[in-house]
Parts: structure tokens; C-alpha cells; sequence
């Protein structure tokens, strides 16, 4: 059989371009059919109007003259009987359509209106959703074809098949809605594929964090005069300024200022996305003092290689990787004995 192609030009996509024009069968029934290409099954699919309900005959063939007319008016156009939507968009490859999440995700990220660790997250979600997808039997390539069932078992093998915590499989249930929000804004799809799925809501349980005994923080300070003094003087800002790891990460030298005993924590850095000015200890102070930093260029990080000042930005991990390779292993800290537990040993102990 011959098959005409035809190109959506409207969508910018050739997903969907086959179909044959529709053609009158005339015999004890009368009917109009014509192909089209089912992304969802890869295959060419018969379309079938019956006209026998029409009883004069001649009104038959001027009904299916002018039905036919529109069919393949509508065909031209991009039209698909096999997808139902109202956008051009509709068309776009899987692929297509998460390319342009991930550009969205950039100008969010670029723009200051995301941040920087969740874009990372999101887009771990993205590709290890599209790997979910590509493992299945008979994986989704269409955008339309990402829907409510879609989302659920996603959500499914997350946590039943992969074994993972409900408070996991509620992350990527707060991502899905975000990528939907998206689709949908932009026309992708027509409805939003997560209403209605709920989050299992997080356990009442403690988290696996808790307060380090003053014996532990005595043998962390000696730990840390011996073998880094530097990270020390990380353990001091966590722990007398509740200074996050994050926003330690930004600080510059030019941001601490002597005189008045202060550190600038800038707004692209803190949590609530606001400027804030925190108060030094003058044992903290003391410690810089010691270190000489300020001997450094003002441009230059606070933490950056060594956690030594440098000019590179570095990431927070640092110190949680120093913690978690260096500190718990001499120490013998047990696991909920974390890097973050020194704010909360700071806050506990000033109360």
C-alpha cells in the first residue's frame, strides 16, 4: 500500500507525518476510511466512518464527497485521530519536550529564580525518569503519551520496585508536578498528569541527625588543630554562627569585616534568598586571625581548595566529604554523627 507523508509545519515536528487519504467504499456497507500513523504503537491505523445510517444513496456519496473533503483538509493540516489535543505542541517527541524543560531549568537557574542544587536535583530526575522509560517494554516517545498512568508507575517503581523511602518517591512526585506545570504551560499537553496523586507525607520520625556529646566535640577539636585548622575554623562558623555549608561556600574575604566583627552573607547564597549580616565570636575572629587569611586577595573564597582561601568558588561538599572520609573514619563517629550537627549542637548548647 502506498502511504502520502506530510510534515506538520505548524508543529516544527515530523513525529507525526503519515497518513493515507481517505477513500469511499462503496458495497453492502458504505464507509469511508483512511490511515494513520499511532505513535503509541508504532504501527498505521485504520479510521472507519460507516455511512449506511444515510439511506438515499446519492446523499451517501455527497455526504462522503464533503466528509472526505474535510478528512484530508484536516489530515494536511496535522491532524491525528489518534491524538487528541489541541496544540501543535502535542506532537513533540518525549525528547523534544524535556530538552526544552532542561533550556527552561537553565533561565530559571540563570535568572535567580531556582536554586542552584535544585536545578541539579531536577534534572537527575528528568534523566532518570527517561531511563525508567527507555528499560520498558514498549517505552513512551511522544509527549502525549506522558500521562496520569504514566506518572503513577514512575512513581510505582520508585518506591515499590526500587525499594526506595516514601519521602523519595514524595521528591520526585514534587518534581513530576513541576515538569507538568511546565507541559502544560507550554501547551504540551492539555491537562495537568499529576492531579490527583497524592504524597505519602513524611514518617514521624526523627531525622538521622542528632546532637554531638561534648566528650565527641572535644575530640573533634582535637582532631581538627592537629590535622586541619582550616576545616576547624569551618566547624567554628557552623557551629557559633549557624552559618550554613552552602552559605559558607560563598563567603568571600571581602565579606568579612574585622572591625566590626561581622560576616555578609550575600542573598544568592542564604536559604531565604536574602542578604543577612551575622555576628563573629571573637573566637572565631582569633582562629582567622591565626590562619592569616586576610593576607589574601579580598576577591578570594574563604573555603575554596583545602578549604584554604582561593580563587575558586568550591562546593559545600567539601566539608561534608572531609567530614565523612576523614573525620567519622578517626573518630569512629557513628552515621547520625553529620557535618550539619554542629549547628544544631551550636543552637542546642546556647539554649
Amino acid at each position: 500500500m502506498q502511504f502520502s507523508q506530510k510534515r506538520n509545519q505548524q508543529s516544527g515536528c515530523s513525529a507525526v507525518k503519515f497518513y493515507t487519504p481517505p477513500k469511499l467504499h462503496i458495497g453492502k456497507d458504505w464507509y469511508v476510511d483512511f490511515y494513520a500513523f499511532d505513535p503509541a504503537s508504532g504501527t498505521m491505523r485504520r479510521k472507519k466512518f460507516k455511512l449506511n445510517n444515510i439511506s438515499n444513496k446519492r446523499d451517501r456519496r455527497i455526504y462522503a464527497s464533503d466528509l472526505m473533503s474535510r478528512i484530508f483538509e484536516e489530515l494536511q493540516a496535522g491532524w491525528n485521530p489518534w491524538i487528541q489535543a489541541a496544540s501543535g505542541a502535542t506532537y513533540s517527541t518525549l525528547r523534544d519536550a524535556c530538552e526544552a524543560y532542561e533550556a527552561y531549568l537553565s533561565k530559571l537557574l540563570q535568572e535567580d529564580l531556582l536554586r542552584e542544587k535544585t536545578c541539579k536535583g531536577y534534572r537527575s530526575y528528568l534523566n532518570i525518569m527517561l531511563e525508567w522509560n527507555a528499560s520498558q517494554p514498549r517505552p513512551k516517545n511522544y509527549i502525549y503519551q506522558v500521562d496520569h498512568t504514566f506518572c503513577v508507575r514512575f512513581l510505582d517503581w520508585i518506591w515499590l520496585d526500587k525499594g526506595l523511602s516514601s519521602t523519595t518517591r514524595d521528591n520526585y512526585l514534587n518534581w513530576l508536578k513541576h515538569f507538568a506545570k511546565f507541559l502544560l504551560e507550554k501547551q504540551y499537553v492539555s491537562t495537568d498528569i499529576t492531579a490527583g496523586i497524592s504524597s505519602l507525607g513524611k514518617k514521624k520520625s526523627r531525622k538521622n541527625r542528632s546532637i554531638i556529646a561534648k566528650a565527641d566535640m572535644a575530640r573533634l577539636k582535637e582532631f581538627a588543630e592537629k590535622n586541619n585548622r582550616h576545616f576547624l575554623l569551618a566547624c567554628y562558623i557552623l557551629y557559633y554562627c549557624f552559618i550554613r555549608p552552602k552559605e559558607m561556600s560563598y563567603i568571600q574575604l571581602k565579606h568579612i569585616s574585622v572591625k566590626r566583627g561581622t560576616i555578609f552573607i550575600p542573598d544568592y547564597s542564604s536559604k531565604n534568598r536574602k542578604d543577612g549580616t551575622v555576628t563573629l565570636p571573637d573566637k572565631v575572629l582569633k582562629l582567622m586571625m591565626e590562619l592569616d587569611i586576610f593576607r589574601y586577595p579580598d576577591s578570594y573564597y574563604l573555603f575554596s581548595d583545602k578549604m584554604r582561601p582561593g580563587s575558586g568558588q568550591r562546593s559545600n561538599k567539601i566539608f561534608t566529604d572531609y567530614w565523612t572520609h576523614y573525620v567519622r573514619k578517626s573518630l569512629h563517629f557513628p552515621p547520625n554523627y553529620k557535618f550539619y550537627s554542629l549547628k544544631d549542637t551550636g543552637i542546642t548548647d546556647l539554649i
